[in-house]
């Protein structure tokens, strides 16, 4: 057993049930298994895999099984159950957690010492005749779209029932994933020699809206070269047969632009994120629920540390969420408080390109050296599947 400062344990064996097998659920499944390996844990997930999801934009290169972990084999490796299951959280439901110490999954009764919940965060849709036409529509694709399938497998089957004509695909949303896809897919298009063009919506007015200037301007730049439009300040409503629907955002025109396909990715919505203290314990009218824990996309911490949805966040959510579970389980319950900052983000730009920044946000990096930032973090977390934890925090 690894040491953990601060923590002394009581000699019994927990019993620790973790919700989500995102990054924030496996990281913190493995700083358990490191610092207390007799711990029971419970995996509650619906999935057979632990995706990385961070990668889907590559499945136009490789296929989707390279970024899938199955939960069988971190059973095998970390000891611990997984069970498949999906489950509805709120206030009233936490609370009862906490009275009663057990889950009922199914027909199941899994009693717990300590609970985690890092399910992650729901789609962001406008309203719910959205939420029916991205299920129903089949020249529609979101990022759930791709769990099951990959990007060059779903758009090959797609192209197949469609006439040959050269029109356009959109890309709605100039977010960090939604630009991720959209050079992915312009490689993808002229790797195989299709000739539809590409566009990107984006209601706001530059891509990366959240990330420094320089982001934008190299991307914007890129995109130029690739003849890919842009609209900015430009809202999707619905995408029909064959063309767009949009509306501007500034005079509430709408309008068409001939399209195919809209790869729709327009972010998590903000409306299921479940408070905590400093130390990732819940929230529940400003009383601490002090066996349950949330870490990840769904969680809020109030402090000094990054509560970005971005993998890294997640994973140092979840492994802190991990560290503070077993001193609160020992003898002298000392938690250590959420500091973690972002130390970079990279965007890729395809398979030779990136965007990004490094330790401070100014600090853009292009091209060669971006990839390079990109790949030692992706490492990092490959090794921590393995078993091998080389984050310092």
């Amino acid at each position: 057993m690894a040491f953990l400062p601060l923590y002394i344990p009581k000699g019994r064996r927990l019993k620790i049930v973790i919700v989500g097998g995102g990054y924030a659920g496996i990281a913190a499944l493995i700083t358990l298994h490191r610092y207390s390996p007799d711990a029971e844990i419970t995996l509650i997930d619906p999935g057979i895999d632990h995706l990385k999801i961070t990668h889907l934009h590559e499945t136009f290169r490789y296929p989707l099984s390279d970024f899938l972990v199955p939960y069988a084999f971190l059973e095998q490796r970390f000891g611990c159950r997984h069970i498949r299951s999906a489950l509805a959280v709120d206030e009233s439901m936490l609370c009862q957690w906490q009275r009663d110490r057990y889950l009922q999954v199914d027909d199941q009764q899994i009693p717990f010492d300590y609970l985690l919940m890092a399910s992650g965060a729901r789609p962001f849709t406008r309203n719910e005749t959205d939420e029916r036409t991205a299920a129903d529509a089949e020249n529609i694709v979101r990022l759930e779209s791709l769990f099951t399938i990959s990007g060059a497998d779903l758009l090959e089957r797609f192209l197949a029932t469609r006439n040959t004509a050269p029109s356009c695909i959109s890309v709605v949303g100039g977010g960090a994933t939604g630009i991720q896809f959209l050079f992915e897919l312009a490689g993808y298009l002229r790797r195989r020699r299709i000739n539809h063009g590409l566009q990107l919506v984006d209601d706001n007015e530059r891509v990366l809206q959240r990330y420094p200037g320089g982001f934008a301007r190299y991307v914007e730049m890129r995109m130029l070269e690739l003849d890919i439009e842009f609209y900015p300040g430009v809202c999707f409503l619905e995408q029909r047969a064959d063309t767009v629907l949009l509306e501007d955002k500034t005079s509430g025109r709408h309008f068409e632009l001939p399209s195919v396909l809209s790869l729709v990715f327009t972010g998590n919505r903000q409306d299921n994120l479940i408070k905590t203290n400093a130390f990732g314990q819940v929230m529940v009218d400003g009383k601490p629920l002090g066996n349950i824990f949330a870490a990840g996309d769904c969680s809020v911490y109030p402090s000094l540390g990054s509560n970005t949805m971005t993998a890294q966040s997640a994973v140092r959510k979840g492994k802190l969420a991990a560290r503070n579970i077993l001193r609160h389980s020992g003898v002298l319950k000392v938690l250590e408080p959420y500091l973690h900052h972002d130390l970079g983000y990279v965007v890729s730009l395809g398979p030779e390109d990136a965007v990004g920044w490094l330790a401070v946000e100014n600090n853009v990096v292009t091209g060669v050296p971006a990839l390079v930032i990109k790949e030692i973090v992706e490492a990092q977390y490959d090794l921590l599947l393995s078993g091998v934890d080389t984050y310092l925090v």
